[in-house]
This record gives C-alpha cells, structure tokens and sequence, in this order.
C-alpha cells in the first residue's frame, strides 16, 4: 500500500496576500502556488537542477517580522501588526526558500529596476534575430525582454560576435552568440546524465560555452540539454528549422523504448510528427527523457509500414480478413503469441480471444542493457499489462523454441502472432509453412511475408491506449496522428475477432467501453475507471500481487517524496 507523504505548509505573504506554500520550497516555486498569473521570470533555475544563481534574474524584495534583539519580542507597528524588515537590496528568489512570517514583493519599482538591469544586460551582446531563431516560440528571454526590458538599449558599441553552428555532439549545434550563460546544461550534464562533458571557458564577455577537449556531447540523454536551454543557443539538428513551433499540436503520450513508460509530448502538424519531447512526470521521469526514445516516431512513416488486410497476399476489408481469422481459429489447436507492446486494451482482446477458442497464449520477453536511468533492462512498455489482463500468468519466454517443437510434432494447426516476428524466435519459414498464421503487426517482415491473414496495426502515436509501467502505474496515451489510410484501431478488429468465438454479434466499440468490461473483469482495477478519467500523472496500482515474478527493474532518478505535492506549474524543459 503507498504510504501518501506529509507535507508541513506555512504561511506567508507574497504582495500583502497570505498564501499557504510547504514548508522548505523556494521564492520561485511559492510565488507559483499564489496563483493569480504570478511568475518569477527566471533563466538559470531549473526545478530538477541544483541551484547556480548566476542569471539574476530572479529578483524578488524580502522581509520578515522584526524582533527586538535584547528581549526577543517582536516589534509591532501602531496598529498591532508585526513590523516588517526589509532587505535594502533585492534578493534572487531560487536561492531563497519559504520561512513562516516572511514577506515577499514581485512588482516593487525595486524589482522592476533590477529586472530591467539584467534584462539590458542580457541583451547587449545578443543578436536581434528573432524572426530567424530556431527557438522562437519558445524562447523565454523573448518573452521576459518584452515583459520586463527597457525597450531601448543605452549601449553603442559593436556586440562581441561568437562562433555559430558549433557541434557539441551527433545531436547537438551550437549558436554561442545567443548562449546566457545559464549553466543548465553544464549542470544537467553533471547531475542527471552523469557526464561531465560541458563547461565555461574564457571570462566575462567572452565567455563560451564548450566541451572539454577530445569530449563530445555524445551520450543518450544530450537532447535534453535543448529542452531546458531557455534561448536558442543549444538546437537538435535533427530539428532545427524543420517548423516553426507555433503551428504544432502537442499531444501527451507514453515512450515504448522500456518499461520505464517516460511521459512524452508528440508534436506534430498536419498528420506529421516532426519532434518528440519529454512531458514532466516526478514520479516518472522527471523532465527527461533518452535520445533513442524521442527518434521511434521515425517508423511512422517507414517504407515498410503494412497498410492493407491481406488473405494470401490479396487486399481484402477488415471484415473479411476478421471472419477468415474467425475459421481458423475455430479449427482448434492454436497458439496466441502475444506482444509486450500492445496496449492494455489490446491485451485484453487477445487474452479473450486465446481463452475463447482454448488456445495457448505465449508472450516473448525483450531485454537488453540497461543504463540506470530512464533506459530499463525490460525492453518492454507493457509487459505488466500482460500480467493484469492475464494474458499470461508467469515471466514471458527468451525464444519460442517450445512452440517450434509443437509445430514440428504437429500438434499446433494456427499461430496468431502479434508484432513478433517468428522467424527470429526459433521458427525458420519453413516451419511456418506447416500451420496458418494470422499476423497482427505494425511493419512488414518475415512472418508477415508468409502469413495467410495479416492485420495491420497503428502506431502508439497513431492510437489511444494505456501501458502500465514497471512501476504498475497505469499510463494512457493518445493519438497524435492519423494512421495509414483504411486502417482500424486494433480493438476495432479485435472484437470483430472475439465476438464470433463466443457466438456473439460484433459490436462498435470505444476505448472506454473496452474499459468498462476490464474493469468488470479484473480486480486489480477500480470499478469506476474508465480511459477518459484516468489521471495525467497515471493510477497507481496495486503491485504487491506479483511479487513472486523477478523482474528486471531499472532504478528512478533521484525522486523525493517529499516534493510531490508541489504544483507542476512548469511544463517540462522548462
């Protein structure tokens, strides 16, 4: 059972109005929770990053209740309130947390001029390009130089120019004039991913931003370091000037690279995804999220994508190719191997229809080297699915030997494989050519080649589902794109599959009628959970009743309990 952690609030005022904030956070992250549209602009705090400092940006007024220092009492005003003492200099409020009693002021004539200070500052070396910056849209040192600049610079000499176009690594360019020295990358380097490859050289004016020498900003999680850039210095050249942000559609989704089920944000304009990033989730993954991850929406548009129902190689509709399945499955002696990437809604259908015509289900586990982060050994987004909806009752298999054999003594008439290719899983085509297959898959290979029936199936991105992670944290995601022409949700054929093996009349069916029925089914599930009402950060679920099970689990970043409940006003990158 989860243990909810106790979070102590205290009370202060931010601009004459008490607010209750937890205990230990800072200025910033208060002023959030006050609501109102108030923001502390910022550049160099990051909420999953220690903390630096060095933008200033973050200027806020502060005070507290003054006491008298011989007697320990505190000092009251005329009408009895305490007398507040204030600081005769602003203070930066991500270095400054939260004290019961203390005051704090966002909009003095004091913190307007030490915000336009810095701002002029910020911008005297600057290039004025942002009609051609690759980070418009989303830059925040324009939106906080229009909110917060002068509106003219005092300065006449020629801005220092900095190189341009610089590799840091495989993924990542560098515009080092536009570069403020925030240090967030230096420091995500450092502190997430653990590789100390980038730092500050020179001084003052001149001061770049590079790696250290025979290093390159190379490992998997260097994409990062363009999220969380607030300006356009840092940019993934794989899309860089692809698209203007303003004119995408961000969509929230779940990364199928591992177990880890990182939340992610699919952008994507006009049926076409151009970049995937990381969505903030703190019990999760925090702000991040690996570069493998955010490069899987390339085989949306593979030249390998099945896009027709075939009978024997002959494009046929979905209802016909769902009535031949039907037959065959009908004959007895068959086999269900299922996919750890299928959804939990599509998990259910197979286990159904396994159960439904007494076949065997089989599912084949994926693993590979894991990194101690967000890249789990489990190389598989919903393996837990498998075991809630039963379509098995024990750890997956390595290889399909077993069923090899099955098929070699002739004991097994039909295969109905989803997403695997059984050629590399110990069945050679040959073997295949003994029994009918019925393939479901995204993408063409060999099985697919020697199928008798094949499904086509979408994409993550092109579906609604949920996945439950190695956490047993049930997480949906959504579509983002259409998928090929013609093609069905997979729960759409599925049931057009189920029906007819239990002598049923196929009928329309939506994502949350499929979980009105698991949630009748499985106990595992509360009864009133439905697709729709799932809650963004995931629900929780019980994981306790497979303990028995070893699984392969990967360790979370550093997570806090503690931190929970604060707000997450800030969306990732950010």
């Amino acid at each position: 059972m989860k243990v909810e952690s106790i979070v102590e609030h205290i009370t202060i005022k931010i601009d004459g109005e008490d607010v209750q904030v937890p205990k230990g956070i800072n200025v910033i992250e208060a002023v959030k929770m006050a609501g109102k549209g108030k923001v502390v602009p910022h550049y160099c705090y990051h909420p999953k990053l220690s903390i630096a400092g060095n933008c200033r940006m973050c200027m806020v007024e502060m005070g507290m209740p003054m006491r008298d220092r011989a007697t320990g009492e505190a000092i009251l005003e005329e009408d009895g309130s305490p007398k507040i003492g204030w600081m005769p200099k602003p203070t930066i409020g991500c270095a400054t947390d939260v004290a019961p009693g203390m005051h704090i002021r966002t909009d003095s004539e004091m913190v307007k001029e030490s915000r336009n200070g810095v701002t002029e500052f910020l911008l005297i070396n600057h290039p004025l390009d942002c009609p051609i910056c690759d980070q418009a849209g989303e830059c925040r040192l324009q939106e906080f130089s229009a909110e917060h600049g002068r509106g003219y610079s005092r300065f006449i000499e020629d801005k220092n120019v900095k190189p341009k176009r610089t590799r840091l690594g495989p993924r990542v360019m560098l515009d080092d004039e536009r570069c403020i020295l925030c240090s967030r990358c230096v420091r995500f380097t450092q502190e997430v991913a653990d590789e100390d490859v980038l730092g500050f050289v020179d001084r003052g004016t001149y001061s770049t931003l590079t790696c250290y020498p025979g290093k390159e900003l190379a490992h998997n999680y260097s994409l990062n370091t363009v999220d969380i850039c607030p300006v356009g210095a840092l940019t993934s050249t794989d899309f860089r000037f692809k698209m203007r942000v303003w004119f995408l559609k961000r969509t929230p989704s779940i990364c199928t690279e591992s177990s880890v089920g990182a939340n992610t944000e699919i952008w994507s304009r006009e049926g076409k995804i151009y970049r995937i990033t990381p969505r903030r989730n703190d019990a999760v993954n925090d702000t991040w999220m690996t570069d493998s991850g955010r490069a899987l929406y390339k085989a949306v548009e593979s030249d390998d994508r099945l896009t027709h129902y075939t009978i024997e190689g002959v494009h046929k509709t979905s209802d016909e190719v769902a009535a031949a399945a039907v037959e065959m499955l009908k004959a007895g002696d068959a086999v269900v191997v299922g996919s750890v990437h299928s959804s939990l809604e599509e998990q259910f259908y197979y286990g159904m229809i396994a159960q439904r015509c007494s076949a065997k289900p089989m599912l084949v586990s994926h693993y590979g080297e894991g990194d101690g982060l967000l890249l789990s050994e489990d190389r598989s987004p919903n393996l837990r699915g498998a075991l809630v909806t039963g379509l098995i009752d024990a750890l997956p298999t390595a290889d399909l030997e077993p069923l090899a054999r099955s098929v070699e003594a002739g004991s097994v008439k039909t295969i109905f494989a989803v997403n695997e290719d059984l050629t590399e899983l110990g069945l050679s085509k040959e073997l295949l050519a003994k029994v009918q297959v019925i393939y479901v898959g995204t993408h063409a290979n060999a099985t697919s080649e020697v199928a008798n029936l094949v499904i086509p199936s979408l994409m993550v991105f092109e579906k609604d589902g949920t996945f439950i992670n190695q956490n047993f944290l049930v997480q949906r995601f959504k579509a983002a794109v259409p998928g090929p022409r013609g093609i069905q949700p997979d729960f759409t054929v599925l049931e057009k599959i189920c029906a007819p093996l239990a002598q049923e009349k196929p009928a329309p069916v939506t994502i949350d009628a499929v979980w009105e029925r698991m949630a009748a089914t499985f106990d595992i599930l509360p009864e009133d959970a439905r697709w729709r009402t799932l809650p963004e950060a995931g629900l929780a679920l019980d994981g306790t009743a497979f303990q028995e099970l070893q699984f392969v689990e990967t360790k979370n970043l550093k997570y806090d309990p503690a931190k929970a409940e604060v707000p997450q006003a800030e969306p990732a990158g950010v």
